[in-house]
């Protein structure tokens, strides 16, 4: 798959699963690391951590990789995964609410360089989600979660455009009352709190 970026350049789109999704990791890593930085993450990353983070995703069952290159550069990446191989307090809010599951897959991170946004990648990067989990087959719904950030907090950029519009024109929409907390480290903080993290979901 290819899609236009800019006029000279094509971005590639790959879809990378398997044992193969460990040979991108070091790229998924880089890449987390520079764009959950930025607003609304302000994620203070550490080597350490990403690598046990994702060599766990990596041996998740069917997770998937959409990975974007510029010629050899991966500069864009989104991941998913059944919710069930995921962190239990990503699935709690789920089944407190008495959805099953089993029967959800989850769209993890999506993070893509400032240089090549607007080129339809964020399209690409659901689609190739939302076709894994076709594919694995026996899922009813797909979910991702986002940051809740207050609106006069001093790091938000005063050009900030939510994704919501986005989001919603993709058929998701938040669900009330499935909200996750997560602990990672703010940049303008000395060590790690905890973020609130709001759930997305559409019908597969």
């Amino acid at each position: 798959m290819t899609t236009a970026a800019g006029d000279k350049k094509k971005l590639d789109v790959k879809s990378v699963t398997g044992e193969d999704i460990l040979k991108v990791l070091p790229d998924l890593s880089r890449l987390r690391m520079i764009v959950f930085r930025d607003w609304p993450y302000l994620y203070e990353g550490t080597l350490e951590y990403e690598q046990k983070y994702l060599e766990k995703f990596a041996k998740s069952k069917g997770a998937v990789v959409i990975a974007a290159y510029d010629g050899d550069q991966m500069v864009g990446a989104s991941t998913g995964a059944p919710m069930i191989e995921h962190a239990d307090e990503f699935g709690e809010p789920f089944r407190k609410a008495g959805y099953d599951i089993t029967k959800i897959f989850y769209c993890g991170e999506s993070v893509l360089l400032k240089s090549h946004r607007g080129h339809g990648l964020g399209h690409a990067f659901f689609d190739g989600r939302e076709a894994q989990a076709k594919k694995l087959g026996g899922f009813t719904h797909s979910t991702f979660c986002r940051v809740v950030r207050p609106d006069d907090h001093p790091l938000k950029p005063a050009d900030y455009a939510p994704l919501d519009p986005f989001w919603r024109k993709r058929g998701y929409a938040p669900v009330d009352g499935i909200i996750a907390t997560y602990d990672w480290q703010d940049i303008d903080q000395p060590g790690e709190t905890s973020h609130k993290m709001q759930f997305w979901m559409k019908t597969l």
